[in-house]
């Protein structure tokens, strides 16, 4: 039996071997690197950068396995030597008390499944992230707004359906009234990508969004740390989104974006794609999805 298993291993290594050089002798990558002006750059290029500043947003794709893989590496990276705080959008505000109650040991995982709304995707894509921070004693924020008070911006009348919810409620947003530029490029994009469906209150839903990630990161961040913060991409990229209300408040600090692109060729990262962040991973449009 022990003989058999160290043939299959052999063949398995052996296999291995042969598609990963069959892989580079067609220089077929699953992802690329590159910079705001198109050129290809290290992984290490990118650390050195992060490692400097004072707030990184990484954008994701959300069903992108490099993207969850390279968040998780950076994430762990940053943390050798870094006062590092993780934040994301996939954890709304008002989830924090579970999530806190989690990281103590009050409630065990199942508990945070019970009383944190959970993206279906979590356990795949965002507990990898979670588990670092509590195990590594990190704070871990959440910052998106709760779901439902950014239905109420797209479907009751926009920002002044937030002014009637009680005291409370308002500590899970960004504080009222918020600064906001429906002229924006992004925010422009979304009522063209909506051919013509698309509403002002569904922009404003955006908004809030952004504004509310920005204040819960500026609420969190201290100097001589690092915020690390995971959203989608479209919430960053061309420094629009979370970073446009991040530099409206604290227009000092050093900020990088990182975002993720899919193409059918990696080699040379498409001209719509030049300057969308300070770091672009473009991704091979056939990779596995997670969902």
């Amino acid at each position: 039996m022990y003989t058999a298993i160290r043939r299959t291993r052999g063949f398995l290594l052996l296999l291995t071997l042969c598609l990963a050089f069959s892989a580079f002798g067609q220089e077929k990558a699953a992802y690329v690197i590159y910079n705001k002006k198109g050129k290809k750059v290290s992984y290490s290029k990118l650390l050195r950068e992060a490692q400097q500043m004072d707030i990184i947003l990484f954008g994701e794709l959300h069903n992108n396995p490099i993207s969850h893989w390279l968040e998780l590496e950076l994430a762990q990276d940053l943390n050798d030597g870094r006062n590092l705080v993780l934040g994301a959008e996939m954890i709304e505000a008002d989830n924090q008390k579970a999530l806190n109650n989690y990281f103590t040991g009050i409630i065990d995982r199942e508990g945070l499944d019970t009383l944190a709304r959970l993206w279906p995707n979590y356990d795949t894509d965002y507990e990898p992230l979670v588990e670092l921070a509590r195990e590594a004693k990190l704070p871990f924020i959440a910052t998106n707004i709760p779901r439902r008070y950014a239905s109420m911006v797209y479907k009751d009348g926009g920002f002044e359906a937030l002014e009637k919810l009680a005291d409370y409620e308002k500590r899970w947003i960004a504080p009222l009234p918020i600064t906001f530029d429906p002229e924006l490029p992004q925010y422009q994009n979304i009522l063209s990508m909506m051919e013509g469906h698309g509403t002002p209150e569904l922009v404003m839903a955006q908004a809030m969004k952004d504004a509310t990630m920005a204040h819960f990161i500026l609420q969190n961040y201290y100097p001589e740390n690092t915020f690390l913060h995971f959203n989608g991409a479209y919430h960053s990229d061309f420094h629009e989104g979370i970073l446009w209300y991040l530099q409206l408040q604290q227009p000092d600090l050093n900020y990088l974006t990182i975002t993720t692109v899919e193409q059918g060729n990696t080699a040379e990262l498409e001209s719509e794609h030049i300057g969308r962040a300070d770091f672009i991973i473009c991704v091979d449009e056939d990779m596995t999805k997670t969902y």
